[in-house]
């Protein structure tokens, strides 16, 4: 591992007498230690524990922040996680007393305005989803995957048909797909790409029978394609008995100009994170909401929002057909304030013109590019589009080296080697929130790197070089990772 920059460690800091604290005395009587904790876990000598001003904590701490990538700081293109920028204004939102305050054991009639928030949220995830109804509870993508497969075993199982236990997933399927059927009891059965980048019909016409429980498809997909056969592809599943389970994950390509339930799917996941302004990364907070058809409406997790016969609104909690609870409370309802506030700060002028700014800045990066590096599939795309560094590999430069060397641009590396049915894969997703200035700065560096992989390759192979970390041995970052600090070796 190479270190470009000198790292102060925490542990290293500080001199012995420093404070950055002081605790306020006791107001209640104390007890010896021993009477507390067990004496076999009491410490025989204090811990090693850096002593520090404040000054020195505040800086440490700003210090490492500052080393943090993300789309305040620069250019984020990771392909199908959808990281653009999130107004602050919904931060304002999510910190209001009202709604950061409140308790979710409290009396129903003391947060009618956050129940009500849940309600039209419901709503306008139906009206775009073009679904009958949903629940906010998934805390995740994938755990709405999971719901919403449940929910789909749960209709086959109340209809006799419990022994439908396959899920169609493409090959180009997100790797959250195949991993969810799994976990939901589910037998994975592929079905290839075709020439176009599509699901090849051919093949789902010979794998879809007696024993599909459903299909998995994001549309437009991880080539970021829209697929020409979709309707065909939906209908080929319904007429086996199955049903359409629609991954959300790119819906930011799609907001007011196609919905998930017109194109004949039954179950919708949103990344609320993804789409609808929440800040992700680092393992959370998210959102996956899921929409449903009016076949799933009775299974739905529990409790739902309703409206009672006096307009006021009510949680529900007994119905007989429910999945049951999927999330403590009624998920992540911060993250929904925020989803709520950017929709209603957008409109639905504002969502459709957000997914048209998308789709125009990827096809705009993609013909600009396409001459120096390979374009699989040559098709307009939507709001993201996969290039691969097959050329560039002639030369002993992969896609992760590319992927390195933009680092040194303050550029955060695009998806590598996904979707795995493009060699060499650079998965570049620009999003809406990217002026035309900052395109064309990425679409120099690209172009740059590309010069660079004819001239200098090795280079690149050493890249990054203005990076704090260099470039890793990840084979021993694999097999023998340094998770935790340790004191430097001293000679005696």
């Amino acid at each position: 591992m190479a270190v470009n920059q000198q790292i102060p460690l925490l542990m290293e800091l500080g001199s012995p007498g420093r404070r950055a604290y002081y605790l306020p005395k006791l107001d209640i009587p104390s007890k010896p230690v021993d009477e507390i904790i067990p004496k076999n876990l009491i410490r025989e000598e204090p811990a090693s524990l850096p002593e520090l001003s404040e000054l020195e904590a505040v800086r440490h701490y700003t210090g490492l922040s500052r080393r943090n990538h993300g789309v305040d700081v620069g250019f984020y293109p990771l392909g199908s996680c959808t990281m653009k920028y999130n107004p602050k204004i919904n931060e304002d939102l999510a910190s209001l007393p009202g709604l950061a305050e409140i308790h979710p054991y409290q009396p129903e009639e003391t947060v009618q305005g956050a129940l009500q928030l849940m309600y039209e949220l419901e709503q306008d995830l139906c009206e775009i989803a073009g679904l009958d109804r949903a629940t906010l509870s998934p805390a995740a993508g994938a755990h709405g995957e999971l719901t919403g497969l449940m929910l789909i075993k749960a209709y086959h199982e109340a209809g006799g048909e419990g022994h439908r236990d396959e899920i169609i997933v493409p090959d180009a399927a997100h790797g959250t797909n195949p991993a969810s059927a799994a976990m939901c009891g589910y037998k994975i059965v592929e079905v290839p790409s075709d020439e176009r980048g599509g699901v090849s019909v051919e093949h789902l016409r010979q794998v879809v029978g007696p024993n599909t429980a459903g299909l998995m498809l994001t549309n437009p997909n991880t080539l970021g394609l829209f697929d020409e056969n979709i309707l065909t592809i939906t209908e080929l599943v319904h007429d086996a008995g199955g049903l359409n389970y629609y991954d959300g994950a790119n819906a930011n390509a799609i907001l007011g100009k196609c919905r998930a339930g017109d194109m004949g799917f039954d179950v919708v996941h949103f990344n609320l994170h993804k789409t609808f302004s929440t800040p992700h990364g680092g393992g959370g907070p998210g959102s996956g909401p899921i929409a449903v058809r009016d076949i799933l409406v009775p299974f739905l997790p529990t409790p739902t929002v309703e409206k009672d016969s006096e307009d006021c609104f009510v949680l529900q909690h007994n119905r007989s057909k429910s999945i049951g609870k999927v999330k403590g409370f009624y998920g992540n309802f911060l993250v929904l304030v925020r989803a709520y506030g950017y929709m209603r700060t957008m409109g639905p002028k504002g969502l459709k013109r957000a997914s048209e700014d998308a789709v125009l800045s990827a096809n705009y990066i993609m013909e600009r590019l396409k001459d120096v590096y390979n374009l699989p599939y040559d098709r307009v795309c939507m709001h993201e589009f996969v290039l691969s560094a097959v050329m560039q590999k002639k030369h002993g430069v992969t896609a992760q080296d590319i992927a390195k060397r933009l680092l040194d641009y303050n550029i955060h590396a695009p998806t590598v080697y996904f979707p795995m049915i493009v060699e060499e894969a650079l998965m570049i997703e620009p999003t809406e929130t990217e002026t035309k200035a900052e395109l064309d700065a990425f679409i120099e560096v690209m172009r740059n790197i590309a010069a660079e992989v004819l001239e200098s390759p090795e280079k690149l192979q050493q890249a990054p070089y203005h990076t704090v970390i260099g470039r890793l041995d990840e084979t021993q970052a694999a097999r023998r990772p340094i998770v935790r600090w340790q004191a430097a070796e001293t000679e005696e």
